[in-house]
Parts: structure tokens; sequence; C-alpha cells
């Protein structure tokens, strides 16, 4: 034991060697002993750099004590109490800068996602589902918001956000295109084109008649209102239109809620509309533009769906880390095995690159559909094997529920499926690349 204990004097003193370097040698190096967390979180300006601490706070004081038994007994868990935290801590208002929502101006003005993104990565890292369940309302106003049409703007998006800033308006939104029989067909162009689209809209005096059924519904089960997808009556998926439905129309109901394997705290349920009557000032946008503003909502949440799984993958690291350190194999403790500290160099490894990803998709005001597909698939891809890298790591305590490796295991899954399969984004990928090639080889002739 002593023997080690020399060891390790020695090699502190080779590692703090820069100590005898003079005053300008000591500036040039950067011999701080931060976290990697605390590296990045030094590099974002002021006003984002605020929200990414205050979003670990905020799931490290609200998430993480109720994450487990939230995960257990998803149908017992009642959502309203951490939804209104989040929302008076400002999460919920994101998506619009200062005064009219909380984002913090400047930051917002050159990447108006960044900063859901960076809140994204904190939550999920705690737990998936609440996670989820607090980010899904994003989505839910994310048709809205991307639809660039003023009046859209002034009867929903603005009122409520006023609303929930200023006068505690806890009520959340959800997003709705998967139908039972499409799928993901709906979040591809060659698949759309032949979708079995159930859920219609019949042009009527005043508005709209809804027929049909929407599934796996993200905070469905909960949502005072839902952005909803349908065709025109007659026509096909090019007639797609975007409408609010709200909770106590006529003929709107929720149907099942699904029992799932991962992300459990936030519920996945069915959405019923049996001659919903949808007035005019319901339709987002223009209509027949629901296609296009689609495409525009899945360009902007596929960076921050590789945000959530950057989140889960790195809430396994931690928890490895964790256990690595107070666990001993013989006489010394896991981490000082230098086999185990190369793993988990790995994993540190692929968290970093993740984030980068995910931040330079980020960084533009307008996001484009090849860098969004791209940072989905590869952060999702790399948090599922993160995880398992974990589970390995801690042998049979991984595939124990309370330590928490098993269910961000479980959570990393849904990753790969929600907001297009990682197959069909890869697809997506080569869309945008393809036709861009194309244009560019006939500018070249």
């Amino acid at each position: 034991m002593k023997q080690g204990i020399e060891e390790r004097i020695e090699q502190l003193k080779l590692r703090n060697a820069s100590q005898k370097l003079n005053f300008f040698g000591r500036v040039l190096v950067d011999n701080r002993e931060i976290s990697m967390w605390e590296h990045d979180s030094k590099m974002l300006p002021r006003g984002d750099r605020k929200w990414r601490i205050k979003a670990r706070r905020f799931a490290r004081e609200q998430i993480r004590p109720i994450a487990m038994q939230a995960d257990r007994d998803p149908h017992g868990f009642d959502p309203k109490p951490l939804i209104r935290k989040s929302l008076k801590a400002g999460f919920q208002t994101l998506l619009m800068p200062r005064p009219i929502g909380s984002a913090s101006f400047w930051g917002y003005l050159q990447k108006p996602s960044f900063q859901v993104v960076l809140v994204a990565e904190e939550f999920m890292t705690e737990d998936g589902g609440l996670g989820l369940l607090l980010l899904a309302h994003n989505l839910g106003l994310a048709p809205i918001f991307l639809s660039g049409h003023l009046r859209t703007y002034f009867r929903h998006f603005i009122p409520f956000y006023l609303r929930a800033r200023y006068f505690g308006d806890d009520s959340t939104w959800a997003f709705a295109i998967t139908e039972p029989a499409a799928g993901s067909d709906v979040e591809d162009p060659e698949g759309a084109a032949s979708a079995r689209l159930v859920t219609n809209a019949k042009p009527v005096k005043g508005g709209y008649i809804l027929n049909g059924r929407k599934c796996f519904i993200s905070g469905g089960m909960n949502a005072s209102k839902v952005t909803v997808y349908a065709k025109i009556e007659g026509e096909e998926i090019e007639s797609w239109t975007c409408f609010v439905v709200e909770l106590g129309m006529k003929g709107y109901s929720v149907g099942r809620r699904e029992k799932k394997m991962g992300q459990r705290a936030s519920d996945a349920a069915e959405l019923i509309f049996e001659d919903v009557f949808v007035p005019d000032r319901n339709v987002v946008g223009i209509v027949r533009g629901g296609w296009a503003n689609n495409k525009n909502v899945l360009n902007y949440s596929r960076p921050a769906v590789g945000a959530m799984a950057l989140g889960v993958g790195r809430g396994a690291f931690e928890r490895c880390l964790e256990f690595c350190r107070k666990t001993y194999l013989g006489p010394k403790r896991l981490i000082e095995y230098q086999d185990v500290q190369i793993e988990l160099a790995d994993m540190m490894l692929q968290l970093w690159m993740c984030r980068s990803m995910v931040w330079h998709s980020c960084r533009l005001f307008r996001s484009g559909q090849g860098l969004a597909a791209a940072a989905k698939v590869a952060v999702t891809d790399t948090s599922y094997k993160i995880c398992n890298q974990a589970m390995e790591l801690m042998g049979d305590h991984g595939y124990i529920h309370s330590h928490g490796v098993e269910k961000a295991w479980r959570d990393s899954r849904l990753g790969q499926i929600y907001e297009g399969t990682n197959q069909l984004n890869r697809l997506a990928l080569i869309e945008h690349y393809w036709e861009n090639e194309i244009l560019n080889s006939k500018t070249i002739e």
C-alpha cells in the first residue's frame, strides 16, 4: 500500500511539471483539472452558459429524486408538479427570446434552437422519460413556430407564451403525425407518396371536420392542445395540413397509453378524432402546407433528439464512472486498472465527439436536412453503444435497476426510433447531399 501511494505522488509531480516553467510558459499551458462538462461550458457565450448551468441544477434537484419511481410506476406518476416547476424556471418557454419567452436574446438571434438543445442534454442525463415529458411540449409548438405565418403566431403562439411566462399557464402541447398504418412513412418523401393515411379533414363551412387516429404521441395523454397533420378528404399527402386541436373539442379523445420499454415517465398515447370540428382559425400556416411545415419541424427537432440521446449516454457514463471509483476488484478500485481506464476514456471521447456534432448542427440560424439527420443518427447510435459499454463494465451491477444504467440502456433505444428511424434518417442524409451533388456538378459543367 505504501509503495502505491509513493507511485501516485511521483505521478502527480510529473503531471504538475508545468509549474516549473516561467510565467509566460505557464500562461500557454491549460493545466486546470476540470471536467469535460466545465470545459465545454466555459466555451459558451454567457446567455447559453447560464441556461446550461441552470438546467443541470434543475435536473439534479427536481428530476433525479423522482426518476426511479417515475420509471417503475409511470401510470401512477403525476407530471403536473414537475411541469409547473419547469415552467416557473423558464424551461417551457425557450422557443422565444425575452420579453415574450425566456431564452437569452442575443444567443437566440444566432441559434434559435441552441438553448433548448443545451437544456435537453441536462434533463436527459438524469432521466430519459422525465426529460422527454418536459421537452415534447416544445415539439408540439414547433409547427406553429416554424410556420412563418404571422396570423398563426398572433392567434396561437404568442398568446400562449405570454400566458405561460407571465400568468403561469402550465398547459402543454403535443405533436401528432404518426398513424397506425403509416409509421415513419410520413417522415420520408418516398414513403409518404404511398403512405396509408387515415386521418383526413373534410372542408365545411367555417372550418374542417377531422376523422382518424394518431399513435405513439409523446405527451398526448396530458396535452391541452395538439398540432395534428391531416390530408384533405379525397386527396393524398401533398394536401397535408396542420391543425390545432384543443382538449374539450367534441369528438376528440385520448385512447390507450402504450407500455414502453424505455422513457416510461413520458406517455405515448393514441389520439382519436371522430367528426371533430376544427375552425378555420385553427389552421396552422396555410392549407396544404403541412408537408413543408413537417419537414421544417424535423430539421430543427432532429438535432434536439441528438442532444437528448447525448444526455442519456452521458448519464450512463457518469453512473458507470462513479461505480468504478467506488468499487474494488482485489486490492484496487476498478478505475485504477488500465483496461478500465481505456474503456472509460473511449466513452468520454465518444461523448465529446457527439456534443461537438450536436452543437455544430445548431450553430446557424437556419437548420438543414443533411446535418440535422446526420446529428440524429450519429449521436443516437453512439449513445446506445455507450450505454452498452457502461453495462459491460459494471457487470451484474449494470443489470440492476437501482444503479440507473439499465434504465439508460432502455431509454437510449427509443432515440434510434422516434423523429424518424435511423435508417430513414440515413436516407434523408443521402437525399439531401445527392441532390446537392447533382446541382454542383451542373454548375461545374
